[in-house]
């Protein structure tokens, strides 16, 4: 097992860590013995989340040394996946064999662990989340024993999205399907009055479909991504309500190469190679920047969307994009899409936290009466968090009797999770 130095940053530099050492065990059995001799204990993995949900005052546990287990179960359609590896070092491996995944977020940089800790999502009417595509958890509890939850089992649903607040999740068993591949067609400035008249209409257009405003310009979305199975019956539209095809690829972000984003121009290609917004081998989206997120029920979307675009005036000078994306429902306690289909909301900001900070009261008091959850891995504010998430999670305490019961000794708690009523 090696130790690495303290003060590791996030993806994003805004959250210095407070761990006093990184470990990285070389074997499960490692791993349990760095838990069971620690009072305070954190996964870190791809680093995506712009918040304090990862951080520790103890030890922080990184996998990199840990076996990267890949083993596909063509009989079950599972694969059983080492939980530190990035999607984007699963996918060509599953394709390799045959398979897919039938969901993948914007980013294949990010960690299967947490992803699917956090309840990210990709997009699709009738594509669920990453976790919802999860058919057992493998973890390694405060005491430093490995349990196996798998669907069917007694708190499995409580346990995929835990929050890190169970344990160290060291092996996700995932469903898969038959490889197949999209093609992605890009369109620009659609009138967002007429998209609003029939929103269902417009995130159908694909397997896969992201809206992205600026806010700039509160009567338009600035792009539409289309990404459609090249299987599917018929063609990718011409145009969509009046907006025409882009001619060159695109970047979401105005005035950024596209060399970073994955192929367009309705070119076929690999989900792997299709799904993700942008390329493993490139930066992530822009680099310099914070994330929010609040998804709504999908029956609140056009009021949700409308409320956002009265507020583009304060919205538009700290933001950099902002992206609309749908989700199916899911029974994982802690998912924003606990047995609601929603429609996500989220902004890519400008790298000025305390503006964001300041600006984000707003938006949640517009967004609030319409049901909006956050996503946990963004950034959201933690004032009167205690008494909103039992209103927006039904099974908010027994999630929190599920916690006590496996951590007891609190060795996974932090700040973060203190101030959620955890």
């Amino acid at each position: 097992m090696t130790t690495g130095l303290v003060g590791e940053r996030n993806w994003a530099s805004n959250v210095v860590y407070g761990s006093e050492r990184i470990v990285a065990p070389r074997s499960i059995e490692e791993l349990a013995d760095a838990v069971r001799s620690a009072s305070r204990v954190k996964a870190l993995g791809s680093r995506h989340c712009f918040n304090t949900i990862a951080d520790t005052d103890g030890v922080h546990i990184v996998a990199r040394e840990l076996p990267a287990d890949v083993t596909v179960d063509s009989e079950r359609r599972v694969v059983r996946v080492a939980a530190g590896l990035r999607y984007g070092d699963v996918a060509p491996r599953l394709d390799r064999e045959g398979w897919a995944l039938a969901n993948l977020a914007s980013l294949p940089h990010i960690s299967l662990a947490g992803a699917v800790a956090t309840g990210t999502h990709g997009s699709g009417d009738a594509v669920a989340s990453l976790a919802a595509s999860v058919a057992a958890v493998e973890l390694v509890t405060a005491d430093g024993e490995t349990l196996r939850f798998a669907r069917g089992d007694a708190d499995f649903e409580g346990v995929v999205v835990s929050l890190g607040a169970l344990g160290i999740v060291t092996a996700v068993e995932l469903d898969i399907v038959p490889s197949f591949d999209i093609a992605q067609t890009v369109y620009e400035r659609l009138p967002l009055d007429a998209v609003l008249d029939d929103l269902d209409a417009v995130t159908g257009l694909g397997y896969s479909v992201s809206m992205f405003h600026t806010w700039r310009d509160p009567a338009v979305v600035d792009q539409l991504w289309v990404k459609r199975r090249a299987d599917a019956a018929g063609t990718a539209p011409h145009d969509v309500l009046g907006a025409a095809r882009a001619t060159v690829k695109r970047h979401p972000l105005p005035d950024v190469s596209a060399e970073s984003c994955t192929d367009q121009l309705g070119e076929p290609g690999p989900w792997f190679a299709r799904l993700p917004h942008f390329k493993l081998e490139f930066t992530p989206s822009n680099g310099e920047e914070l994330q929010s997120e609040y998804l709504v029920p999908r029956g609140n979307a056009v009021a949700a969307i409308s409320a956002l675009r009265e507020l583009a005036p304060r919205v538009a000078p700290l933001l950099q994009v902002c992206e609309l994306r749908t989700v199916a429902q899911d029974d994982l306690w802690l998912s924003p899409a606990y047995q609601t289909d929603v429609v996500g909301l989220h902004f890519t900001w400008k790298p000025d936290q305390p503006g964001v900070e300041a600006l984000l009261p707003t938006i949640e008091a517009a967004l609030a009466p319409l049901g909006a959850r956050p996503h946990w891995g963004k950034l959201f504010s933690l004032d009167g968090a205690e008494q909103r998430m039992p209103r927006l999670y039904p099974r908010w305490n027994d999630f929190a009797a599920l916690r006590e019961r496996l951590d007891p000794r609190g060795v996974f708690r932090n700040d973060f999770l203190a101030r959620l009523g955890l």
